[in-house]
């Protein structure tokens, strides 16, 4: 009986942490307006010096904001901006971020 609960409860935790390791859109939209002011409403930036987050991949976004916090990536603005973000910030913001359209590839 208890292997049985044991094998039910870890099949369960398998189903549940990829839902939640992929992010929350409408947490993650509710959360970018602070990213707006150079990243644009919808992450199309109109200033060419700020990248464009709309359409990039969510994994990319996520990590190139751990990036930023850890200081892997060397950006003061960015840097002051990721500061206060959880993991779970960061994730919502990368799932919001890579389902807008904006980014076209040219092959």
């Amino acid at each position: 009986m208890k292997k049985t609960m044991f094998i039910l409860a870890a099949v369960a935790l398998g189903f549940s942490v990829p839902v939640h390791a992929k992010g929350n859109y409408e947490a993650g939209k509710a959360k970018s307006t602070t990213c707006a002011a150079c990243h644009g409403v919808d992450g199309v930036s109109a200033i060419p010096s700020f990248p464009k987050l709309a359409g990039q991949q969510r994994d990319y976004l996520y990590h190139a904001l751990k990036d930023y916090k850890s200081g892997k990536r060397n950006n003061p603005l960015m840097a002051e901006q990721v500061k206060a973000l959880s993991d779970a910030d960061m994730l919502d913001l990368a799932m919001y971020f890579s389902k807008q359209k904006g980014l076209i590839l040219k092959y």
